[in-house]
C-alpha cells in the first residue's frame, strides 16, 4: 500500500521522474527550474514537486501522484521556498536523507538550501559540540553521549516532535538497506551528493580543516568499496 511516507521511494515514482527528467531537457542537456526559471546545474538539485499538494487521500490517485501535468521540476531551495509560500509544511512535512562520500559536499548542499527553523541532523556538528574540539577531533569516551543525541534526534523526526517543517539528517549511508530503512521507518527522501572519488581525495588533499588524510584517504575509499545503488528503473 503506497502512503505519503513511502510514496517518493515506490518504483512509479522513480520511473516516472527517469522520464519526465528526460523529456524536460532542453536543447542544451539542461532542466531549468519550473519556479526561478535558472538551469538546474547539479542532477541532485532537480526536486519534482507536485502542484496539487499529496495527501493520504489522494497518494493513490495516478491523476494526482503520477500525472506529469501536475508535477514541476525545481531546484530544491525553489521547492523549500513553494511549500513555505502555500504555508501547508507544518501538516507535510519533508525529511531529507543527504547522503554520499566524505568530501562529496553533503554539508555545503545543506548550507545552501536549508532555512531557518530546519532541524539538520549531522554528527560531525554533533561532535563538535558535545566535545568543545575541533570539528574532526572526536574523544572516544564521548562517543556513546554523541551516537545517544544523533539517535534522539532522529526519534524526534521519527515522530514529528516539535514545529520543523523540514528535516536534514546528513550521513555516509554508502548501503542501499541503511538507507531504505531509514526511508521507511522516517518518510525520508534521498538525495546522493554524487561526487567522484577522485574529486573527494583532491578535496582531502586540498582542505585544511585539521582532518588525518590518511584517515579520511581509508574513509573515502571504504565508502566507494561499499556503496551500492538500486538498478536503473527499466
Amino acid at each position: 500500500m503506497i502512503t505519503l511516507e513511502n510514496f517518493y521511494q515506490s518504483k512509479a515514482w522513480c520511473k516516472l521522474m527517469q522520464q519526465i527528467k528526460l523529456d524536460r531537457q532542453n536543447e542544451d542537456g539542461f532542466i531549468v527550474c519550473e519556479h526561478c526559471g535558472k538551469p538546474i546545474v547539479k542532477a541532485y538539485d532537480c526536486i519534482g514537486h507536485h502542484k496539487i499538494p499529496l495527501t493520504e487521500e489522494n497518494v493513490n490517485d495516478v491523476c494526482v501522484a503520477l500525472n506529469p501535468d501536475n508535477i514541476q521540476l525545481v531546484h530544491h531551495r525553489c521547492h523549500n521556498r513553494i511549500h513555505h509560500k502555500l504555508s501547508y509544511d507544518y501538516y507535510h512535512r519533508d525529511v531529507w536523507l543527504i547522503y554520499g562520500a566524505p568530501l562529496s559536499g553533503k554539508n555545503t548542499y545543506v548550507e545552501e538550501i536549508h532555512e531557518e527553523g530546519d532541524l539538520i541532523v549531522d554528527i560531525d556538528a554533533i561532535w563538535q559540540c558535545v566535545s568543545g574540539c575541533q570539528r574532526y577531533v572526536k574523544p572516544n569516551r564521548l562517543k556513546s553521549v554523541v551516537f545517544g543525541v544523533r539517535d534522539k534526534l532522529i526519534d524526534d523526526i521519527r515522530y514529528r516532535r516539535g514545529k520543523w517543517q523540514r528535516a536534514y539528517i546528513i550521513g555516509g549511508y554508502p548501503l542501499i538497506s541503511d538507507r531504505d530503512r531509514m526511508s521507511r521507518e522516517l518518510g525520508a527522501r534521498c538525495i546522493l551528493i554524487d561526487t567522484s572519488k577522485e574529486e573527494c581525495l583532491q578535496r582531502l588533499k586540498e582542505s585544511a580543516d585539521g582532518r588525518d588524510e590518511k584517515l579520511w584517504t581509508k574513509f573515502i575509499n571504504e565508502w566507494f568499496q561499499f556503496h551500492s545503488e538500486p538498478p536503473e528503473v527499466g
